[in-house]
């Protein structure tokens, strides 16, 4: 299957990672907003102008888009599913009924696949949620994110006036894992969970008081948490917070038998050094699926509730039973 990736930032180059891990993959470009004379791409593979995808509708069998959630996505998103079977990695949980809807109208339109909010939460961590409420129905699930850089948010600050790079930790409040890994089931707010930590590079003469004011209102991203703001030099930023390690867990307690007297605990965690080149290889091995669905004829928008395990992976359905059964 011929990709092209949509965006040559981090989760752009974890993509490339991947593609180049699966040999049923071809990697035919890199597709940029920047002029591509000025875009290095480590593989070798042409680096071209987003305009150039009008000319390539028949070149590319899934494109992988890698932008940004806060203004990116929601545009790129449905306007590429008009011409390509595409995905993203949407993560604006409060927008992705909406984001869906634009997506499949698109899609449907086109005769495309648009599997949109692909990656790790949304994504493997959904995935957690909903087999485990299957299983065990009345339960109660808790997701705990980090400690680690979030991606999106720290690109939600960055498209702040006045700031000139960012990065944001989500914390979780460790009273607060406890207490769920012990079964007890506690009431917490979105608050009482985490707390997120940001650290800002301001622009020289910026007003640093309007851009704290701004991260810690930004309604789906910090209103509901306990925030702090540190300014810091571009050096200490370098120095400090070069990584982009993430994970997290997804908890769901739950009870069986007469009067729920046996109670289980489910846990799916991550610990991840490089969060976009783990979330690259998901969108990697999602495309596949996007790639076949759209060749037995489907059409529309999809999450990753709709695809079964076995569209996943490059090897036969044989092997999979065989194997990992």
């Amino acid at each position: 299957m011929k990709v092209g990736i949509l965006g040559y930032g981090n989760l752009g180059r974890g993509v490339e990672y991947a593609v180049e891990k699966n040999d049923d993959m071809e990697l035919v470009g890199v597709f940029t907003r920047r002029d591509p004379s000025q875009v290095s791409v480590r593989s070798g593979v042409q680096a071209y102008h987003v305009d150039a995808l009008e000319t390539m509708k028949d070149a590319i069998d899934v494109l992988i888009l890698c932008g940004g959630s806060a203004t990116d996505l929601p545009e790129m998103t449905p306007k590429y599913a008009a011409d390509f079977n595409v995905i993203d990695s949407f993560d604006t949980h409060a927008r992705i009924p909406e984001h869906f809807s634009n997506v499949d109208a698109a899609a449907k339109k086109a005769g495309k696949i648009g599997l949109i909010s692909c990656g790790w939460d949304p994504g493997m961590f959904s995935l957690s949620r909903l087999y485990a409420m299957s299983v065990l129905p009345g339960g109660k699930d808790y997701t705990f994110w980090g400690k680690g850089v979030s991606q999106g948010h720290s690109d939600a600050i960055r498209r702040i006036e006045g700031v000139k790079d960012a990065r944001q930790y989500t914390v979780p409040v460790p009273s607060a894992l406890d207490a769920v890994r012990s079964g007890s089931n506690p009431e917490l707010t979105t608050r009482q969970k985490h707390t997120r930590e940001c650290f800002v590079v301001a622009e020289d003469g910026a007003d640093k008081a309007a851009i704290e004011k701004a991260i810690v209102t930004m309604p789906n991203y910090f209103a509901d948490y306990d925030t702090t703001v540190t300014f810091i030099s571009e050096e200490e930023m370098k120095r400090d917070h070069a990584g982009l390690p993430h994970g997290g867990s997804v908890i769901y307690t739950g009870a069986t038998g007469e009067a729920d007297g046996h109670k289980h605990v489910i846990e799916y965690s991550l610990k991840l050094d490089s969060n976009p080149e783990f979330t690259g290889s998901v969108l990697a091995a999602y495309a596949r699926a996007v790639f076949r669905m759209n060749q037995a004829g489907e059409t529309g928008a999809r999450t990753v509730f709709d695809v079964a395990p076995a569209m996943l992976s490059p090897i036969s359905g044989e092997e999979i039973r065989a194997h990992y059964l």
